[in-house]
């Protein structure tokens, strides 16, 4: 579904697909991401997270039932819950079976995902990050290939009672974002939130702007004294600017090049981007594209790389 937010409580625009109230009748669901430390077991939190999941970190296995009664709870409750264990955690001392049937016959859909890799690479990725292995001061000889042995050795049963189990030894980021996806995604890629943020020149570029659009080359209300006080929010000033020659065309040119970058962030697994429009100020033109460009968005029904438009004014009301 494809909502258009704008910080002057500007109403919801219907879109693409789903709704929130199927998303409220969904049964819980569990993953445990767990393997090799290097595996990448971060990447696939972060992966998780943006594809919608509530992600924990080693939390204690006795607090596993609770977390999800908690997540239960909460308004809106969290139905998809993914749980990072590493080696280091009282997990593996116990029995990973009997946590998953006990979440299991509580009627919670329970996963478990194992990341592996070859040990050449494992130890190529410690170096590159200058870290110890967890286990590699409990070694006999205190050497990192011996940290990983033992790894193995500990996480065996673990990965033999794994659902799903992914080598990364040739995967790129993004083509293990692409798996993780594929598992994890409720069927769907997830779509991107996209920030059409209007600024003025004169404060600064939005250090956090994407895509950056200057409609500095429209005529300026400003110099209008039956115009100067109002602001691209107000249909006055905003039927102006867009009826000016060209702003139009270049609507439909950025709206064409959103749907072409957004559909490729997507496909390289980005969740966010922001567009900036400026003007000189931030309180006109800026303003006024902004609103009509994220309408634009969320009307365009071709657009199903995008989820969410949301449109924001950082410098709306500076004198």
């Amino acid at each position: 579904m494809t909502r258009v937010e704008s910080n002057n409580n500007a109403p919801t625009v219907p879109g693409h697909a789903g709704s929130d109230v199927a998303a409220q009748q969904q049964p819980v669901e569990v993953v445990i991401v767990t393997g090799l430390s290097g595996a990448g077991r971060g990447t696939a939190a972060r992966v998780l997270e943006d594809l919608g999941w509530y992600v924990t970190d080693n939390l204690p296995p006795e607090l596993i039932g609770r977390m999800v009664e908690l997540g239960a709870a909460t308004d809106p409750p969290i139905r998809r819950l993914a749980l990072v264990m590493d080696v280091r955690s009282r997990f593996f001392t116990g029995d990973l079976s009997g946590v998953t049937e006990a979440l299991r016959a509580a009627g919670i859909r329970t996963r478990v995902l194992f990341l592996e890799a070859s040990d050449d690479v494992l130890i190529r990725r410690f170096g590159f990050a200058r870290r110890r292995h967890p286990l590699q001061s409990d070694s006999p000889d205190g050497t990192l290939s011996a940290g990983l042995t033992a790894e193995r050795v500990r996480l065996g049963s673990v990965k033999a009672a794994a659902d799903l189990v992914i080598d990364t030894t040739e995967l790129s980021i993004h083509q293990l974002h692409r798996k993780l996806e594929e598992a994890y995604g409720a069927g769907a890629p997830a779509a991107l939130a996209l920030t059409v943020q209007s600024f003025g020149f004169k404060y600064g570029v939005p250090l956090d702007a994407d895509m950056v659009l200057d409609v500095r080359f429209l005529p300026n209300p400003h110099w209008i004294p039956e115009l100067r006080e109002h602001t691209g929010q107000e249909s006055v000033v905003s039927d102006y600017v867009l009826s000016r020659p060209g702003a139009q065309d270049y609507l439909g040119t950025a709206n064409h090049l959103v749907d072409l970058t957004t559909t490729g962030y997507r496909q390289e697994g980005k969740r966010y981007m922001t567009v900036a429009v400026g003007c000189t100020g931030g309180k006109h033109r800026s303003v006024a594209i902004a609103e009509a460009l994220g309408e634009r968005i969320g009307a365009d029904t071709a657009n199903t790389a995008v989820d969410v438009v949301r449109v924001v004014h950082r410098d709306l009301g500076r004198e």
